[in-house]
């Protein structure tokens, strides 16, 4: 399989893991594994930055096909080839748009964002209280 051909499946598997995710016949542990890989996928906040020439990708390339593929290796052949299939059939019409999917991870970008605003405040506080007194 191509580089290419492997692109696609990939556009189909995380599909597939999270209707694995909500089928009953899928074991545990696959289940864990598939919500940290839906989660790192969905994610905004990867290991190594984006910004990060070169190797801000390299994780995204590297890191989520090996979590797609752990997770594959715990669910029956026979089960992931159903939602896989299942995954392909769905349309983009028929996909809902939920937004309340994505207010965790806002929540965390919100946290993010509050505290380096908060250590920026606090660092220029400590500067001029310094400066002040020393004059």
């Amino acid at each position: 399989m191509n580089l290419k051909e492997r692109a696609k499946q990939l556009k189909t598997d995380i599909p597939a893991l999270f209707l694995a995710l909500k089928g009953s016949e899928t074991p545990i542990i696959a289940k864990i594994f598939a919500v940290l890989t839906i989660l790192y996928a969905l994610s905004p906040i990867d290991l190594i930055p984006d910004f990060i020439p070169v190797l801000g990708y390299v994780d995204d390339i590297i890191l989520l096909p090996a979590l797609i593929s752990l997770t594959i290796i715990f669910i029956p052949k026979e089960t992931f080839e159903k939602y896989r299939i299942e995954a392909q059939n769905i349309s983009q019409k028929k996909l809902v748009r939920k937004w309340y999917y994505a207010v965790p991870v806002l929540i965390i970008w919100l946290l993010i964002l509050w505290s380096i605003i908060k250590a920026i405040f606090i660092r220029f506080y400590i500067f001029i209280g310094i400066s002040l007194f020393h004059m």
